[in-house]
């Protein structure tokens, strides 16, 4: 991207080429939409459109990113002794909301977590993971953030891909009761 970062006007512009994305997206595989239909859909010009992102696929990540992040508050949504019979609300609607979209999601997700999601997913959930459990004095925050990380970005694509089988509530359900125990396990031998 190449315009500015902090000007209102250029976030306003932004936030309509992502939503007219997804609205593309809705209709069609993001291999199929095109910048006229994207730019005519978001009421901007083909020369804006390129001022902001250098293809469709950047526009596609940026629309991601923020479901990325997310994911990530989704999954530290939660104070105290996890529960792992009851995954936060906020992941749950991570879940569910992602549902309408989840070809887009195939797309820049691939299977095990690969593509250009995952390595932001990861990258973030890391980040974050280990700056918590660094914080909360947990033991072996790098090796078990990186595991958590993994797990999160790999059960998320492998359920977008269909290889995992569940509806929204019930992946988000299995999948927090894996990420507790993976923080739980005790890893000295």
């Amino acid at each position: 991207m190449t315009a500015s970062a902090g000007d209102p006007r250029a976030a306003r512009t932004r936030t309509k080429l992502r939503g007219a994305l997804l609205e593309e997206c809705a209709d069609r595989p993001l291999e199929e939409v095109s910048v006229s239909a994207l730019v005519r859909r978001a009421g901007v010009s083909r020369a804006t459109f390129y001022l902001h992102y250098g293809d469709l696929r950047a526009v596609a990540v940026d629309a991601c990113a923020e479901v990325v992040r997310d994911a990530v508050d989704a999954l530290h949504a939660w104070r105290g002794a996890p529960d792992p019979a009851v995954p936060p609300p906020a992941l749950t609607a991570f879940f569910v909301d992602i549902t309408p979209h989840v070809p887009l999601y195939r797309t820049l997700l691939g299977p095990g977590g690969s593509g250009p999601l995952g390595e932001l997913l990861h990258r973030e959930l890391r980040e974050r993971s280990v700056a918590e459990r660094t914080l909360a004095g947990a033991p072996d925050p790098e090796l078990v953030a990186s595991a958590v990380a993994a797990a999160f970005a790999g059960v998320l694509a492998d359920w977008l891909h269909a290889q995992i089988e569940g509806d929204p509530r019930h992946i988000a359900a299995r999948l927090w009761r894996l990420l507790v125990a993976l923080h739980r396990t005790p890893l000295e031998p």
